[in-house]
């Protein structure tokens, strides 16, 4: 959907991003400081639901009011984005908890916690341990979500 488009959506619906609303979107993210993205504008839109907890809350909370046609830069700290980092998240972990596996600073492992999955990221490899950080890779650091809302829809009660 062309951005003209998405404008003429906005001028006929009066819906507005809330409880209950199938949002469609391109966003890109933006680390403060940082050369890493995350994007959806060369791609397939994004669809998400306002309230499903699928959203980092403090990105649902600046979207709610917006239209379709809406376009916004919404900056989160760090604390209302992915948190700040905590020491107590990177963790020296036996290397043969790594079984054939050519590991190197940067790596990203995955672990199943009582949770679900949990993924690290591998900071130092040491002889007989590996150092490896489970902090989310943007924890501690501001983001700049760049948002354009395609299309509103309300979900049936």
């Amino acid at each position: 959907m062309s951005d003209a488009d998405a404008k003429l959506l906005a001028s006929k619906s009066p819906l507005r991003i809330g409880e209950g609303i199938r949002l469609t979107l391109h966003f890109s993210v933006v680390a403060v400081c940082v050369e890493k993205k995350d994007t959806t504008r060369r791609g397939k839109p994004a669809k998400c639901v306002i309230g499903d907890g699928n959203l980092l809350p403090g990105f649902e909370n600046a979207l709610r009011g917006m239209q379709a046609g809406d376009a916004a830069q919404i900056r989160l700290e760090a604390a209302d984005a992915f948190g700040e980092r905590r020491q107590e998240n990177v963790q020296l972990i036996e290397k043969s908890r790594f079984p054939a596996m050519d590991l190197a600073p940067g790596l990203l492992v995955s672990f199943t916690g009582p949770g679900g999955e949990l993924p690290g990221t591998v900071l130092k490899v040491l002889n007989n341990h590996v150092q490896v950080d489970f902090n989310h890779p943007l924890a501690g650091r501001a983001i700049v979500f760049d948002v354009s809302i395609l299309k509103l829809e309300a979900l049936p009660t």
